[in-house]
């Protein structure tokens, strides 16, 4: 099975205008009302989680077939069409601000639904490292600026979520499904499709980054001063061998200073807390990229267990663009679809036979159907 799980996009300034994006909210409500009302909320994160179904949905919604927008917009409408007491789903965050109010929506998403303290915490948690995840064991140079997490009656979740790379004009997109993964530390999305491959990028998450992983925590779990000591035994400013080799095109960094890439106090910190493994030594407060990356590259260098620097990373039109591309929205159309798909979902509330006919017209016209 491929993985998949990040999609890259443009960067696109600009709001969905108001009349659109009521549109926008209406033809979601009605295509989560259809799905959950067929499959079951289950199957609806489950989609949510694929980035070709997401990517999909977004054309239907968010109208931007390459731009960032289909991320935030379609979230946006996402999370205002969702109904709880009637869809049995709901989501916390989104972009900017509004991502850090995640964790105190989502215990008011657990009252809602009636899950126990024990469940709505491991949402929490998991809502937090898949964050933590993203901006620090995969360092491809996007900050997240976009988080979302959908979540079900019966406390299943996914999470979709986009960091920002302002330098080569791109955003890429995280999608995580719960119940696919064992550990956060290790391949835990559940795909990844992008189009730019960069050429050297931290992946903590990779399962050639086993052993790195281990030596990261082993070197946090000993005593800091050991480490310290034994970087102080080596060159303050090693220089590289990159530069002897006649296929390296990118001027590497002139030395490499691995005492001014460790944050000792919050080394001296996870010590005293003594991690039990790499996930819980990633979850602690202050291990940033800088650290992770030191202690990357200190088991590659002493202890000869390299962690994977290869970038994990590997479109549908319906009624126009925002932006015009590739045509401006056709506002009848997009009315009439709603309309239909409305009346559908009116009609499968009514007796069986009603209801397989009314599922059979749809079938013509939506690709949402298998």
């Amino acid at each position: 099975m491929h993985r998949t799980g990040v999609t890259e996009l443009s960067l696109h300034g600009g709001k969905a205008p108001r009349w659109l994006f009521s549109r926008m909210v209406k033809l979601a409500d009605a295509i989560i009302a259809i799905i959950v009302d067929e499959y079951g909320t289950k199957e609806l994160i489950q989609r949510l989680s694929d980035p070709y179904f997401f990517q999909a949905l977004s054309c239907v919604l968010g109208f931007d077939w390459h731009s960032s927008g289909t991320t935030t917009v379609t979230c946006s409408a996402l999370k205002l069409a969702m109904k709880p007491q009637e869809h049995g789903i709901a989501a916390a965050g989104g972009k900017g601000s509004t991502s850090r109010k995640t964790p105190i929506e989502i215990p008011q998403i657990g009252e809602l639904f009636n899950l126990p303290d024990s469940q709505i915490d491991n949402i929490k948690y998991a809502s937090r490292m898949s964050a933590k995840v993203d901006n620090t064991a995969i360092q491809a140079g996007y900050q997240l600026y976009h988080h979302c997490i959908f979540i079900t009656d019966d406390s299943n979740w996914c999470v979709v979520q986009q960091g920002m790379n302002p330098q080569i004009g791109k955003a890429r997109r995280y999608h995580w499904l719960s119940g696919t993964f064992k550990t956060f530390v290790e391949e835990p999305h559940t795909a990844i499709v992008g189009e730019t491959i960069h050429k050297q990028v931290l992946d903590m998450t990779s399962k050639q980054s086993e052993e790195c992983r281990k030596i990261s925590t082993d070197l946090v779990k000993d005593n800091p001063q050991h480490l310290k000591t034994l970087l102080s035994d080596k060159p303050l400013n090693q220089e590289t061998l990159l530069k002897w080799l006649p296929e390296n095109k990118t001027p590497p960094p002139k030395h490499l200073n691995l005492l001014k890439s460790v944050n000792w106090n919050t080394l001296t910190k996870a010590y005293q807390s003594q991690p039990k493994n790499y996930e819980e030594l990633l979850s602690l407060k202050g291990i940033g990229p800088s650290t992770v990356k030191a202690l990357a590259i200190i088991s590659g260098l002493i202890y000869g267990k390299p962690p994977s620097w290869k970038d994990p990373v590997k479109y549908s039109f319906t009624f126009g663009g925002k932006d015009g591309i590739p045509y401006p929205v056709n506002r009848k159309s997009m009315d009439e679809a709603t309309s239909f798909l409305r009346k559908v979902v009116d009609e499968t509330k009514t007796e069986t036979k009603e209801k397989t006919q009314a599922l059979q017209r749809l079938q013509k016209y939506t690709p949402f159907t298998e």
